[in-house]
């Protein structure tokens, strides 16, 4: 009986690691080719902003299913694998995480700029016309 219930377990966590798997894959080819297609069309000019993100969300499903992984192993020597996997994982997320806040932080210092500018000229225009 407990192994029918250890192999059934087994499968359903490793059918579980395999979608959550999936989903950080499609994620990943969906953000890039939307950022291709922004890049060809120069629709958006945050187009690496966009593609840090999901480059993040992707990597964050590639890490949950790698934790899931872990509720499995049976050997030492898979876990110590595993849990390299998952520190690199997380130290390529922080990463990301800290471009995406960089880059924000430079985009709204150039969004205020313009704006300041704006009204700058806008005041120069209304003196000009007194």
């Amino acid at each position: 009986m407990y192994e029918i219930i250890d192999e059934l377990f087994l499968s359903a966590v490793q059918y579980c690691t395999l979608a959550i798997e999936f989903i950080g894959v499609a994620v990943l080819v969906f953000t890039v080719l939307k950022c291709v297609v922004q890049m060809i069309m120069k629709k958006s000019a945050h187009i690496r902003l966009d593609l840090a993100e999901g480059i993040a969300l992707s990597l964050e499903f590639k890490m949950g299913s790698e934790l899931l992984r872990t509720v499995v192993v049976r050997e030492l020597r898979e876990l110590l694998i595993l849990g390299a996997v998952i520190l690199l994982r997380a130290a390529l997320t922080f990463l990301i995480h800290w471009e995406i806040t960089n880059e924000k932080k430079a985009s709204m210092t150039s969004t205020e700029n313009a704006a300041l500018n704006k009204t700058n000229n806008n005041e120069d225009v209304k003196k000009q016309n007194i």
